[in-house]
């Protein structure tokens, strides 16, 4: 069996493989994502397995959109995780082929119907003193305007977290080249 990232304790191996061994009975395709067993639908994310220090289990990337009528799933993360829930196992005892099987077929069907939770925008505010660059500057504005989303945040950032607003307006010189350029505030280190 090949090294499992998420069986760091090592504690689990015939637990796991158990798991393996009933999703395989499934029409899921299996892969490697993140140094685990990822096993997916149609090129999705459905589910991975693990073991941790006191639990081993599977978790549904989708898994907020299951019944779950059993009460067995969890969020092991409230305040970051929106979609994926929890199955946790203690022991092989534990361990329901029929009732795993069930989870994942709905599983499956959620996938198929495309249900997702949205992603949260990030409304990105511009702060003024490079709003008024950005209006004096044509050229400026259009570069700014063609970096992603999240390269303009970079950006926005790095100003606003200056206290001083002379600090602010030094940085804000540092990164008109950079934007000119069409270079993000963070590229040499990607």
């Amino acid at each position: 069996m090949e090294e499992n990232r998420w069986n760091k304790t090592n504690q689990w191996d015939n637990e796991i493989e158990r798991l393996h061994a009933i999703i395989r009975k499934t029409s899921l395709i299996e892969t490697t994502k993140w140094g685990g067993p990822v096993y997916t639908h149609n090129n999705k994310n459905v589910l991975g397995i693990g073991g941790f220090k006191s639990y081993f289990g599977i978790w549904f990337y989708n898994g907020v959109f299951l019944k779950d009528e059993k009460k067995l799933l969890i969020n092991a993360n409230e305040e970051n995780t929106k979609s994926l829930r929890q199955m946790r196992f203690n022991s092989v005892d534990e361990i329901d082929e029929k009732l795993i099987l069930a989870y994942i077929k709905e599983a499956i069907e959620i996938e198929e119907k495309g249900f997702i939770i949205p992603k949260e925008k990030k409304e990105t505010i511009i702060p003024e003193i490079l709003k008024d660059e950005l209006d004096k500057n044509i050229n400026l504005n259009t570069k700014f305007k063609s970096f992603s989303p999240y390269k303009q945040r970079e950006f926005i950032e790095h100003i606003t977290s200056a206290k001083q607003e002379k600090t602010q307006l030094a940085r804000l010189e540092k990164i008109i080249p950079m934007i000119l350029e069409g270079k993000g505030l963070n590229d040499k280190y990607r």
